[in-house]
């Protein structure tokens, strides 16, 4: 992306998380400010590829699963950079016709989305930002999009952990269980620190002070099921994203001493 100009608004200087996960997935849409910063990571936590690339096959398999449950739209909270496997191309796969919502609040992200999906009639990207839920969910072009008196699922992937202080979080999470219909389903992923060492979890915290999200937070299981609470969790329950109804055997034993990302899909009843 360096040679390329730089969009209205982006300070190529300030790493963006968004961009950094592109780089952790081994996409070209980021600056040298943003490979920098990831590689400090990777540094500080050797698996953050792995995970990063883990939590986007956990992606795949979940919205597999919910569309095959008969879920027909698809609400895409931080959807960040598009890459491989994106949740339309998983739907439709299942359901050629679902409708998907991306949001984001990166102008990066909008303008890619926007450019890759022109041609689509089934999605739409929106920019909202989650930290003001309400505003976001009673957006008129998501609700032009998704009808909320049906099931949705809603994907809030790799995003809680921006948002530092417990309370808000939960309140991003209940706001969007209040529109929630028996039948949706809550995709949630999360990093955890596991018996990550001190040092290298500040050090880790630190690089992400510096970027455009101002700030990480790593959180155990229980803040997962305290937002899953009252809804029915599909097997195996809360395990590292890798655990999640895993394609390879390996994957399948649930580690959580070691730093990564947990994930937990669960069903409005």
């Amino acid at each position: 992306m360096d040679g390329e100009q730089t969009p209205a608004g982006i300070d190529p200087t300030v790493p963006s998380v968004a961009r950094m996960y592109d780089y952790y997935l081994g996409g070209k849409d980021n600056f040298a400010s943003d490979r920098q910063a990831a590689e400090e990571i990777i540094k500080a936590v050797p698996d953050a590829r792995a995970n990063a690339r883990a939590n986007r096959a956990f992606l795949s398999r979940a919205v597999t699963e919910i569309a095959g449950r008969g879920v027909r739209q698809f609400l895409d909270i931080g959807s960040g950079l598009p890459t491989q496997e994106n949740v339309h191309q998983v739907a439709h796969r299942v359901i050629p016709d679902a409708r998907v919502v991306y949001v984001d609040n990166d102008p990066i992200v909008l303008a890619h989305g926007r450019a890759l999906l022109e041609d689509n009639p089934h999605t739409v990207v929106v920019q909202a930002d989650m930290r003001e839920p309400k505003a976001l969910l009673d957006h008129p072009a998501i609700r032009a999009n998704i009808d909320f008196d049906q099931p949705v699922a809603v994907l809030l992937l790799a995003m809680l952990h921006f948002v530092p202080d417990d309370d808000a979080a939960a309140g991003i999470v209940a706001a969007v269980r209040d529109v929630m219909v028996p039948g949706s389903h809550l995709v949630i992923s999360h990093i955890h620190a596991g018996d990550m060492p001190e040092e290298a979890h500040a050090k880790a915290t630190g690089v992400y002070r510096a970027t455009s999200a101002g700030s990480i937070v790593t959180r155990p299981p229980a803040h997962l099921a305290a937002y899953t609470e009252g809804l029915e969790v599909l097997d195996p329950g809360i395990v590292p994203v890798q655990s999640w109804r895993p394609e390879f055997e390996e994957d399948a034993a649930a580690d959580l001493s070691r730093p990564g990302i947990i994930g937990v899909v669960a069903r409005m009843p």
